[in-house]
This record gives structure tokens, sequence and C-alpha cells, in this order.
């Protein structure tokens, strides 16, 4: 069977490129790409495809890049075909990004290949990983320790979003557009690809540092791969079916896992994820594994591999730790346990500030007016006084509040939030659910139950902090004015 014919099984196979579209075909100058860009123009007049291609200096290989860059410039015009070719500084996006520089380089020019297919109106850039990578990415996820997501290798197609930097601009797709990355070659091993660039004389461009075993890949093919070779002469093939098998498993586990999801999720954004913690102990330890991974990615969406010793510390913490407990995880991310839940979180999100705060699941206390009402495990108390309607007692810190005494339904308390609360804030037309307004003011996330909401009867008259109730402003026709001030215990 020839390439060409191998290649069109592979398309068939997995629907990779649609009929009449616009393909960014990614091109180093590598054998790989070479091979990849001229068998698809090959193809091309068959299937009505347009291609474009695209290159990016990585600005690490100086003078070679450079000639990297002209030869694929050169190529492209010989070929009749459009070019984006652009160049990026990939060892400072790894310093400012605290990554190594190969997951930088990754990120960077996914982040480009994405941004040219804006820019094209295409849905699809294709890439040359052949079976020889995917045999080596599948050894690299075992070797770090990995979950099933890992070990099953790369995928024939995959979303970029998560590589989307900027919002496209007018003329492009609509930024809910989804541009897809395809592997064409994924099932091809590299000694076809090296045929066939050889029977069309393709004189690819040669990158010296892919022998360079200091990077970890090239340790694993060059030092690893032929030594496992030794044992087993098909363990590349081995490896390649293997991820086969995993990602049809994985499949079927992804679906149980996003139904354990639903059922046990509290809180999600893109920022922080809060689970039942009941819930939670009740799913099989795979299971929990596998949420933890997911919650990880989705907070984290270009993090690829997650230690073991991650998931470990963190499933102990969740199966015998107490309110407070916390564990660390991947970059920057914490893990902290409440009453009934826990979250996951940046950590400067987990982090509560110096603020009077009422323990968790406390009961409705009352305010002493006028009077002085100490809060509950806490070295901050309110002072509360009735002063007369002027204006100029409107005070305007942070921790004090001046309410119009008359619009007030009954005597003041303070308590933490319910699911029902509805809050009428300072400047809003009507109420609105205190959760949404709470999310949309940024209210920390370990603070919202703990907030001590000021009320009066079942109206939410202040949110300490944040914002008074409308309906409780002082006036100008206000006679009579109530003042609450918290101090921190020991203040005049």
């Amino acid at each position: 069977m020839d390439f060409l014919t191998t290649l069109r099984r592979s398309l068939s196979r997995h629907p990779l490129l649609l009929r009449g579209s616009t393909v960014v075909v990614g091109v180093s100058g590598g054998a790989d790409s070479l091979c990849l860009l001229h068998a698809l123009k090959a193809l091309a007049p068959e299937f009505e495809w347009q291609l474009h291609v695209a290159h990016l200096n990585h600005q690490l290989r100086g003078a070679e890049a450079q000639a990297d860059a002209a030869f694929v410039r050169s190529t492209a015009q010989q070929w009749n075909l459009p070019w984006t070719i652009e160049a990026h500084d990939v060892a400072a996006f790894a310093r400012q990004q605290k990554l190594s520089l190969e997951e930088a380089a990754r990120q960077v020019r996914y982040g480009f290949l994405l941004e040219v297919a804006l820019a094209q109106q295409s849905s699809t850039v294709a890439v040359a990983h052949n079976a020889d990578d995917q045999a080596e990415s599948v050894l690299m996820h075992f070797l770090r320790g990995s979950g099933l997501s890992g070990l099953r290798g790369m995928q024939p197609k995959m979303l970029l979003e998560e590589y989307r930097r900027q919002k496209p601009q007018a003329g492009n797709l609509e930024p809910q557009a989804k541009i897809h990355l395809v592997r064409p070659l994924l099932e091809v091993p590299r000694v076809e690809i090296e045929a066939y660039c050889a029977a069309h004389e393709l004189q690819p461009r040669i990158d010296a540092t892919n022998t360079d075993t200091t990077y970890f890949r090239n340790r694993l093919r060059h030092e690893l791969l032929p030594l496992l070779e030794t044992y087993n002469p098909s363990i590349r093939t081995i490896l390649c079916h293997t991820a086969d098998v995993i990602a049809a498993e994985f499949e079927v586990l992804h679906a149980h896992i996003n139904d354990a999801w639903g059922m046990t999720i509290v809180e999600e954004s893109d920022t922080a994820l809060t689970f039942d913690l009941t819930l939670w102990r009740a799913h099989p330890i795979g299971v929990q594994r596998a949420l933890l991974r997911q919650a990880i990615q989705h907070l984290r969406p270009p993090l690829r591999d997650i230690d073991f010793v991650h998931i470990v510390a963190a499933l102990d913490v969740l199966q015998h730790a107490t309110t407070g407990n916390q564990v660390t995880l991947p970059q920057n991310l914490l893990l902290e346990v409440s009453y009934d839940t826990f979250t996951i979180a940046p950590r400067d999100e987990l982090t509560l500030p110096a603020w009077p705060l009422l323990p968790e699941r406390s009961a409705a206390l009352p305010i002493n007016l006028p009077g002085l009402t100490p809060l509950p495990e806490s070295a901050w108390h309110i002072v509360a006084t009735f002063e007369a309607g002027d204006h100029s007692h409107v005070p305007l810190a942070r921790f004090a509040a001046c309410f119009d005494a008359d619009t007030l339904a009954g005597p003041l308390s303070l308590r933490p939030r319910t699911s029902t609360d509805r809050f009428h804030p300072q400047g809003m037309p009507s109420p609105v659910r205190l959760k949404d307004w709470m999310i949309n003011a940024k209210v920390p996330r370990l603070m919202r139950d703990r907030l001590p909401l000021i009320v009066s009867g079942n109206q939410i008259v202040w949110v300490p902090g944040y914002r008074v109730g409308q309906p409780f402003l002082v006036q100008d026709s206000t006679q009579r004015i109530v003042k609450l001030v918290f101090k921190p215990a020991g203040s005049a």
C-alpha cells in the first residue's frame, strides 16, 4: 500500500479534514512536516482543500532557525501556497511562565497556529506528529506517572481553544468558533516518512537539537527506546496499540466521570471549583483520581502532566482532613477543605483577608442597638449608635455604614448567607440572587459563607466591606440614622 493510500485510509478512519476546507499546515521544514505538506498538496485537488503554510521561528537556534524560516518561505512560494511566518521569543516566555523550554515552545507554537487559523478563517490546523512520536509520548507520560488521559497519547483530533491568546479581530472566525488540531500522520512510522521524502526528492532541513540528549524526549528517543527494542523489537508498535486501547476505554470512563462531576460539583467557574465532600467520598477511588485530574486541567488547561504525588496527597487530605486543611497542587493551585465541601482555586483566592468574619454555620446574632456586639470567635466587634438625620454622619470607611432607621423592618442582626438570599445593592434597579452578586462582586470564595450580613427581618441591609442595600440608604428626608462600625478588639 503506497503512502497516499495509507493517508487516505487514516483520513477516512478519523474524519480529520473536511472536503473543501481551508487547512493551516504547521511546517517546521523537517522531514515530517515537509512530507505532510507535500502529501496534502498532492491530495488537495481530490478533496478540494485550500492549504496555508504556517511556520514559527522559536528564536532558540539563531541563524539555523532563520534558515529554516527562509526554507519554508521558499518552499511555499515554489509550490504556490500562501504562508505565514512569525518569530516568538520562546525562552522569554518560558522564564515568564516558569515553564520548561519544551512546554513553553509547545504552548507558543499552538497559540501561533491557532491565531493563523483564525486569521485565515480556517477551522483546522494539521501538524505532522507520526507513530514514532506517539510511542515516545506514551512512554514519556508513563515515566511521569500520568493517568489514563496521558497514557492514551496524542489524539488524532483535539481542540486548540485553550491556547487562544487574544480575541480574533473583525473578519475572523467568531470567538466561539472551534479550531481543531489534527494529526494525519499519527499512524505512519518515521521510516515511511523518510522513504516518502527520498522517493519525491524532498530535501528537508535537519534540526541539530533533535540529537541533543539534554532534552528529555531526545534522551528517550535516542537512548531508552533503542534499549527497549532489545527486549521487544516491536516496542514502538506496541506502545501505539496500547495508546489506542486506552483511548477507547478512556472515552467510556470520561462519560462516567462527567456524570460524577455533575453530581459532585457545587460551584464552578474558570478560576475555582467547589465540590460536595460527602458525595466525593462516596465515589470509587478511580473516579476520585480522575475528577481531581479533570479539576486541575479545568483550572490550568495547558497543564499536561499532573504528577501522581499531587493526586495521592490530595486524596489523603480529602479522606482524612478536617476543616481548614490544605494541600498544594501544581501551578499555584491550592485545595482547601471546608465543613462539608472542598475548593480548588489559585492560592491567593483561598487566603482569607483580615476581615470581620463569622465561624462556619453560625446562628443569627442580635445586634445591640445602641451598644457593642462582639463577633463570635473573632477579634472584631460592632459598635451600633443612633445619629441625627444629618449626612455628615454617613461614613466612607469600608467597615462602617449608615442606614435610614425608619426603613428597617425590625431589629438588626447579623448572620451568614443562605441559599435563598436576595439582595438589592445600592445603585442597582432591583434585587438579585446574593450568590450571583457575590460572584460578580468578586467576593473571595472562602469569605462568602463567613461574611457577616446585616439583616432586618428577612432583608439584607448591608454586606460589610461592599454595599448597603438600596432601600436603606440615607436620604435628604431621613430623620434618624443607624450607624454601624466594625472595629478590631482593643480599638476605641
